[in-house]
């Protein structure tokens, strides 16, 4: 295993560092210190995640969080306030008045620390961040880590620790955007399939309205592989949109994958394993939204707006009780 590091770019002043963590066999992961973000994955020289060649591309809110680290919450906090221990909060909003990926100055928009630890089969790339409650008006400041390893068996397992001085909420993901195919114009043969049998109802401003809906006989019934392309199409029939953006309630497992993206064409496969009970899907076009789709993100973590639902989850995190998270994504072909 080894790491190399160059300068990216220039954000706010301040040099962007990049990281490549490379593999026995010359795969390889690149991760940046704006928005502690997974720039690259190659396999067999063919990359599987859409990237930016720029640091200006990442910077900014109008950048679809493509591959960034997101939180201190990811998704939506609905109307930007939550009850903690009993008392009200209310966020920095930043979409249709809720508070998103974490709202304005959240996890995505800032630079992180990074140290980085080599061993003989893996390797890490360990971003770290003091964020105190005046920074981004959640209440608590917090310590994270986001810890990005990769190893000899094509794995990268992406850590989030944090501990913080004050009750707050803590439920942070990668929001990576996926492509499988040579080239990654289109999404024409890439398949999905979700280990879940329930999605969140979803309200005009896509926020849950606290009821599941059984996934059986719908277009989002991901249960078996099925082409994406096909699903889009039975769920425009069946209820005229035009995309894919849902929340699927799954089951934590580090030994069974939630979701297994791969493409018929090529065979490449990546399952991804979460210790959390939710999975974001979304389609996109990151690179240009007035062409087709050619993107499949997938976002493990815990039900959105958890803290404005009960038995969508637990995402207070309290002082004294640090927390960590774990997504997994492994490479093969088949």
């Amino acid at each position: 295993m080894q790491i190399t590091s160059d300068i990216f770019g220039q954000h706010q002043g301040q040099d962007i560092e990049r990281y490549t963590i490379a593999n026995q066999a010359g795969n390889f992961i690149r991760v940046i210190t704006l928005g502690a973000t997974w720039q690259g994955f190659v396999v067999n020289g063919k990359p599987l995640i859409v990237n930016f060649d720029s640091v200006e591309r990442y910077a900014g809110p109008a950048n679809y969080c493509l591959c960034k680290s997101v939180g201190r919450v990811a998704g939506r906090i609905s109307d930007a306030t939550a009850t903690i221990d009993g008392k009200e909060f209310h966020f920095d909003a930043n979409e249709n008045g809720n508070t998103l990926h974490g709202g304005p100055n959240g996890f995505p928009e800032l630079i992180w620390n990074a140290k980085t630890a080599v061993h003989d089969h893996e390797a890490s790339v360990i971003f770290s961040r003091s964020i105190p409650s005046t920074e981004d008006h959640f209440p608590g400041d917090l310590e994270a880590t986001i810890t990005f390893t990769f190893n000899d068996s094509n794995e990268v397992t992406v850590t989030f620790n944090a501990t913080t001085t004050a009750a707050t909420l803590f439920n942070p993901t990668n929001h990576a955007y996926f492509n499988l195919t040579d080239g990654q114009n289109d999404i024409t043969s890439q398949q999905l399939q979700i280990n879940s049998d329930r999605m969140l109802e979803l309200d005009d401003r896509k926020l849950p309205t606290g009821k599941f809906n059984e996934v059986k006989n719908t277009g989002c019934d991901f249960k078996t592989t099925t082409a994406v392309t096909t699903a889009l199409k039975e769920i425009k029939d069946q209820t005229g949109k035009v995309e894919i953006d849902d929340a699927f309630e799954v089951t934590p497992s580090d030994s069974d994958p939630i979701a297994v993206l791969s493409d018929a064409d090529s065979n490449r496969h990546v399952s991804i394993y979460s210790d959390r009970n939710g999975l974001v899907v979304f389609t996109a076009n990151p690179l240009d939204d007035s062409k087709p789709y050619n993107a499949v993100a997938m976002e493990a973590q815990t039900l959105p707006d958890a803290i404005n639902h009960d038995g969508f989850g637990d995402i207070v995190l309290e002082p004294s009780q640090p927390k960590e998270y774990t997504i997994k994504y492994k490479y093969y072909e088949n």
